[in-house]
């Protein structure tokens, strides 16, 4: 009778040690390691409204006189998650002899925006007294934020 409580007591330390090694081994190939990153994203919306949730993707600057100025408002959000530099570029005149006649310039040139602000930006759009031959036009706006090193 002892003998065979040691040979079911050795019988379940062997079967008790298969089920670990299994275990353990299924534990081990299926290990899972997470894992923690930033990435950069750089952007920027351009919008109608001081919530920037209405996006605007053009302006109407209606009728304008030789020698006036006219402003309007957008609101510029840094959708990114790092803080970026605004600046803006104009091309695509057209007619192209508009451009010597007509400039658009803002309050935000070099503005820091940090990621989710978003920040009113004033555009004035000002006519030479001098404008001659150019009766409509159009042009691009490029807004752009560049990463803040």
């Amino acid at each position: 009778m002892a003998m065979q409580r040691i040979a079911l007591a050795t019988i379940l330390a062997i079967v008790l040690a298969c089920i670990a090694t299994t275990v353990l081994g299924a534990l081990i190939a299926r290990r899972i390691i997470s894992n923690v990153g930033n990435i950069k994203a750089v952007g920027v919306g351009v919008y109608s409204d001081s919530r920037c949730t209405i996006p605007t993707s053009s302006i109407d600057w209606g009728f304008l006189e030789p020698g006036s100025s006219k402003q309007f408002t957008i609101y510029v959000k840094n959708e990114g998650n790092v803080p970026i530099k605004l600046s803006m570029e104009v091309n695509n005149w057209n007619p192209q002899s508009a451009s010597n006649y007509m400039t658009l310039t803002w309050d935000r040139q070099n503005y820091v925006l940090n990621p989710s602000d978003c920040a009113p930006a004033v555009l004035t759009l000002t006519v030479s007294q001098d404008i001659s031959g150019v009766t409509s036009f159009s042009f691009d706006i490029i807004i752009i934020g560049a990463e803040n090193a």
